[in-house]
């Protein structure tokens, strides 16, 4: 019997790498309230992430990370969030807990990011109601954030919803690096940048990470009393230290990954895929490739060959299907555009990705697919 490939197998790291880091902890005595170790993550990827231009801060989550990031920017009088359909739930959820209704906005075609045109004329229609702009970088594109920029240098509140690109890299360096809006990270277990739980928000507004880790701390001013709204979104130590870990061994990581994905490439490419219709994302930059997400042909459903590869113990996902407007909690809700996020959603199929993969099993994937 053909032996199973799972879609995804999150790798965290061995707790050989972080016994001195909990060492540490025992030492300190301190496990949570932005401690030692938690502040020296911060500084680390400040510092070999970012070249250390502006500020970071970590989270508990990224979903608690983007309703910090809304609420602490949003336009008070703003009824909705400007976002894509093509996105994970949490995003138009983090909105709707910051008291707004999303908006959705259809997709381009070819990097499967929120369409600016459609973005700029739902921006001039709606006026004043629109509160934030939330926009995401689909499976961790290095997206241009020109347009973006201007947007929000000009009074409209930017958040990059940057789940998956903790590592994504171009020649302006790491992902986001000096936007003067809000990004936020990811660093949930099935990220390429995984510790179980928790997240990273990135400005280079200093005085806007400061308000985040303020009402992430209760709303607490230094005389511990609230004077702002505010949560909980502190990360333990204990994460901390997984966190510290996986920056020794993310270079790493980064090239695993991106390996895999070349050998999709040069599997599909060999067999003749991308003749057949099929496509790979236009993804920008040097990325850590949590998925392997290609479109199958134009009139087919990427539901067959999820069901066909299901069939030989292989896993794969299909991704964001159905779109956040066909979902039941959001489909009340305005969408602006065509039919690209329809489209994409229906053929995207996401291939296996794990860390221990061999040439071998991507070879016997595709040619599973090919059956």
């Amino acid at each position: 019997m053909m032996r199973k490939i799972p879609f995804l197998k999150p790798n965290l790291v061995r707790k050989e790498a972080y016994l001195g880091y909990l060492s540490q902890i025992d030492e300190s005595r301190v496990y949570s309230n932005y401690g030692p170790l938690n502040d020296l993550f911060e500084r680390r990827v400040l510092k070999e992430y970012f070249q250390g231009v502006g500020a970071v801060t970590t989270v508990n989550n990224a979903t608690i990370g983007l309703m910090l990031a809304i609420s602490q920017t949003k336009r008070s009088k703003g009824r909705y969030a400007l976002m894509p359909s093509f996105t994970f739930p949490a995003t138009p959820l983090a909105a709707m807990w910051c008291g707004l209704e999303p908006y959705f906005i259809d997709i381009r075609s070819d990097d499967w990011c929120m369409d600016e045109s459609i973005l700029e004329e739902t921006l001039d229609r709606l006026g004043d109601q629109v509160a934030c702009v939330v926009t995401y970088a689909t499976f961790g594109t290095c997206m241009d954030l020109s347009r973006y920029e201007a947007l929000h240098r000009a009074g409209m509140p930017v958040v990059i919803d940057a789940a998956s690109s903790f590592g994504s890299s171009s020649d302006n360096g790491h992902f986001g690096c000096g936007f003067p809006g809000l990004v936020v990270f990811s660093f949930h277990a099935t990220k390429s940048f995984g510790i179980g739980e928790g997240g990273l928000v990135y400005s280079n507004d200093e005085r806007l990470i400061q308000d985040i880790r303020q009402a992430g701390n209760f709303g607490f001013s230094a005389d511990r009393v609230s004077v702002t709204h505010g949560l909980n979104s502190k990360l333990s130590e204990y994460a901390a230290a997984l966190a510290l870990a996986t920056l020794d061994v993310f270079p790493e990581k980064r090239k695993i990954r991106a390996c895999i994905y070349e050998w999709y490439l040069e599997q599909l490419g060999r067999a003749d895929f991308f003749s057949r219709g099929w496509l790979a994302q236009n993804m920008q930059g040097e990325i850590p490739n949590q998925f392997a997400s290609f479109l199958c042909p134009s009139g087919q459903s990427s539901i067959k060959y999820v069901t066909k590869l299901a069939l030989h113990r292989v896993e794969s996902r299909t991704y964001f299907s159905p779109p956040c407007h066909h979902q039941p909690l959001f489909q009340s809700y305005p969408f602006s555009g065509k039919s690209v996020t329809e489209e994409v959603s229906s053929r995207v199929i996401n291939l296996p990705t794990w860390e221990e993969m061999n040439e071998g099993d991507v070879k016997t994937v595709i040619e599973l697919l090919s059956m």
